[in-house]
C-alpha cells in the first residue's frame, strides 16, 4: 500500500488472490482504526498512521 498499489497489484506481486488482499487491508484498515468516510482516502490515512504521521 505504501508504494501506492492496488489490491491487484499487490495480489500480482505477492502471488495471492486479490480477494485474499481485500481481506487483509480491511483487516489493517480496522485495526487501525480508520472508518469509512468518502472525504478521506483510507489506504493514504493508514500508510501516515503506520509511518506515525496520521
Amino acid at each position: 500500500m505504501a508504494e501506492g498499489l492496488s489490491n491487484a497489484g499487490i495480489a500480482h506481486r505477492l502471488w495471492l488472490a486479490e480477494g485474499t488482499i481485500e481481506k487483509h487491508v480491511r483487516s489493517i484498515l480496522a485495526k487501525l482504526g480508520i472508518p469509512e468516510a468518502a472525504e478521506s482516502h483510507r489506504r493514504v490515512l493508514a500508510v501516515l498512521t503506520f509511518l506515525g504521521n496520521g
